[in-house]
C-alpha cells in the first residue's frame, strides 16, 4: 500500500504555502449539493476552474512540495477532459424507489508536471461557484474510468468510498475494477439486488440522520488494517479515506461538500490508496 496525498485547495492554513484563495472555503450555510448529472454544461465549467491560472499556480507548488521539482520548472498541465466521479448513493442504500446505484460527487481533471507526476483535481460547485476543492496525487478515478469502460461499455462506473472499493455497474450488474471491490462482490461481480443487500446490511443504519451519524462518529473512516500516517505533510488536508473490515462500523460520508469543504482546515494527514493492480 502506497500513501496518497490529499491537499485541500481551499484551506486556509495552506494559503501561504499553496497560495490559495481564502474564498474557497466551507460555505457558511454548509455543503452545496451537486448537479444530479454531468452535463455538457457543468464539465465545461468544471474544466475551466481545473485549467484556471491560479489552479496551475497552485499546481506548481503542489508538485514541488518534496522537492523534486521547482515551483518554475514543474510547468503543470492539464490532460484530457474533466470526468465525473460517482460515488455509492445514500438514497440506494436507503432503499428509495428509483434511485441510481452512485450519485456524482465531483469531477476531476488530470494534472501532469514536468518531471511526470500525475495528481487529480477534484472540482466542484461551492457557493462561490465551480472551484478546485481538492487535490490528490496519482490517478485512481481516471485510471478506473478506463477500466470500466472496458469491461462494461456504457456502465457507470463508481466508488464505494468506505472501503475504498471501485465498480462498474450496468444492465442489473456490478462488476468489480479492483481488489478491493472482488473482495466485497467476488471476481464475477454480483446482481444490482444482491448489491443493495450487502451495502444495506453495511451502511444502511449510519446514513446521514440515522443515531450513528447524530452521534459524531460519520465524519472519518475507521481504519481496518490500513495504515494511515497522520503525520503533517507539506500541504493541508481535505478528507481522509480509509478502509472499513466488512461488517465492522464505517461512517457514511455523503457528497463532496462534506467529504472535502466539511473538514478544512484540519492536520494534514495522507489518504491511502491501494497498490494493489485492478481487478
Amino acid at each position: 500500500m502506497t500513501p496518497r496525498v490529499s491537499a485541500a485547495a481551499a484551506v486556509l492554513a495552506a494559503t501561504a504555502l499553496l497560495g490559495l484563495a481564502p474564498q474557497a472555503a466551507a460555505a457558511p450555510g454548509g455543503p452545496v449539493p451537486q448537479p444530479p448529472a454531468a452535463t455538457a454544461e457543468n464539465t465545461a465549467a468544471a474544466a475551466r476552474a481545473a485549467a484556471a491560472p491560479d489552479t496551475l499556480a497552485t499546481l506548481s507548488r503542489f508538485f514541488a512540495r518534496e522537492g523534486k521539482v521547482s515551483p518554475a520548472a514543474a510547468q503543470p498541465r492539464i490532460e484530457g477532459e474533466a470526468i465525473p466521479v460517482n460515488h455509492l448513493s445514500p438514497e440506494f442504500v436507503a432503499g428509495r424507489a428509483g434511485a441510481a446505484v452512485a450519485r456524482l460527487e465531483f469531477f476531476a481533471s488530470e494534472a501532469v508536471s514536468s518531471d511526470g507526476q500525475r495528481a487529480a483535481l477534484w472540482t466542484a460547485r461551492t457557493e462561490a461557484g465551480w472551484e478546485v476543492v481538492n487535490i490528490a496525487t496519482g490517478d485512481d478515478e481516471f485510471r478506473y474510468a478506463r477500466l470500466g469502460a472496458q469491461r462494461l461499455p456504457g456502465g457507470t462506473v463508481f466508488r464505494e468510498p468506505q472501503i475504498d472499493a471501485w465498480y462498474v455497474a450496468g444492465g442489473g450488474r456490478v462488476l468489480p475494477l479492483d481488489k478491493d471491490a472482488v473482495r466485497a462482490v467476488g471476481a464475477g461481480g454480483t446482481s444490482l439486488a444482491a448489491y443493495r443487500v450487502r451495502v444495506v446490511k453495511a451502511y444502511g443504519d449510519k446514513l446521514p440522520g440515522s443515531a450513528y451519524a447524530e452521534g459524531g462518529m460519520a465524519g472519518g473512516y475507521a481504519e481496518g488494517g490500513a495504515e494511515a500516517d497522520a503525520a503533517p505533510v507539506a500541504v493541508a488536508a481535505a478528507a481522509h479515506a480509509g478502509a472499513g473490515a466488512e461488517g465492522a462500523p464505517v461512517p457514511w460520508v455523503a457528497g463532496a461538500g462534506a467529504l472535502v469543504l466539511g473538514v478544512l482546515g484540519v492536520a494534514a494527514v495522507r489518504r491511502s490508496r491501494r497498490a494493489g493492480a485492478p481487478a
